[in-house]
């Protein structure tokens, strides 16, 4: 018996040693594939962001010249009323334009996954279209619709005798780019929602319709739990750009008649900073610490919601 399995042992150790070294190989070839990206990944990511945080350590005049200030950058930001009225108000967009796009997005894709018809494909691609266009396209666009000037309203208004709305007055722009956000990105969650409802399994509608549910339960009892996870991700992926929110009103601005100030979200307040008075330490210390503020946001959003995202 001793004899045996001093002969046996080294035949086991063998397949074990062969696909230790097999593993080996193919992580060696798993790495080299990646590290193209890596490269770049470190390039344009990983080392600007730290060159921006040691910048944000930093604070350079014209008379003192550059020294370090440590966190004195950041307590200076988070007493900064400017960026403090910047971050109320990506917040009050929060609070306003992700449910908004939300309830778009969910309405589109519960009564598109309830028709069979060609009109459910061309209806998925009208309402995806305005994703696709970039964001400073369509910004422009609206600002010509909401022109009082040269927009449609005015001429519209006029036909009835009534005095057109200026949409972007100081009290109406906020709504204005709560709706030019809705429109561009509620096609894009649709889309996401819409393939969380095709994967549910239809032997579950047909066990719903058994029991005589109609539509409308089918859809709040059956279809909206399913898709929880989905939903968290949707609100999530909203979160993040909405705090980070630049673009729309920076095209706005122009033409806003100074509705729109320099400061009007954190990102436009960083940058501003950064090229219009040259206080680069400072612009990035906003920027991280808008960064640090989005990270902290999302991850207690997803800690609260892990139970309906499945990370729980």
């Amino acid at each position: 018996m001793t004899a045996t399995a001093t002969i046996t042992a080294p035949a086991g150790r063998a397949p074990r040693e062969r696909r230790s070294k097999l593993d080996a190989r193919h992580q060696r070839w798993g790495w080299l594939y990646v590290s193209p990206f890596l490269v770049v990944f470190s390039l344009f990511l990983i080392f600007p962001l730290f060159y921006a945080f040691g910048m944000s350590l930093f604070t350079t005049g014209l008379a003192t010249g550059t020294q370090f200030s440590g966190i004195g950058n950041y307590i200076k930001a988070f007493t900064d009323p400017l960026f403090l009225e910047g971050l109320l108000r990506v917040a009050a967009f929060a609070v306003v334009m992700i449910p908004a796009q939300l309830i778009v997005a969910l309405v589109a894709a519960l009564i598109l996954d309830s028709l069979v018809s060609w009109l459910s494909k061309a209806s998925r691609l009208l309402i995806f279209a305005p994703y696709a266009i970039p964001v400073v396209i369509g910004a422009l666009m609206w600002s010509f619709l909401y022109s009082p000037r040269f927009g449609p309203a005015g001429t519209l208004f006029e036909l009835f005798g009534l005095p057109a709305p200026d949409f972007l007055a100081s009290g109406t722009v906020f709504y204005s780019l709560v709706n030019i956000v809705t429109w561009q990105w509620s096609g894009y969650y649709m889309i996401v929602i819409y393939a969380a409802l095709r994967s549910i399994d239809p032997a579950i509608y047909e066990a719903a319709r058994i029991d005589g549910a109609n539509g409308l339960q089918t859809a709040l009892r059956i279809k909206i739990p399913m898709i929880s996870s989905s939903m968290v991700m949707v609100i999530t992926f909203a979160l993040i750009g909405t705090l980070q929110f630049f673009t729309e009103p920076v095209v706005l601005r122009n033409i806003a008649q100074g509705a729109i100030d320099a400061a009007y979200t954190p990102n436009m307040y960083a940058y501003s900073l950064a090229f219009s008075y040259s206080q680069f330490n400072y612009a990035s210390t906003i920027a991280f610490s808008l960064g640090i503020l989005v990270f902290a946001g999302s991850f207690v959003f997803l800690f609260l919601t892990r139970k309906q995202s499945g990370l729980k």
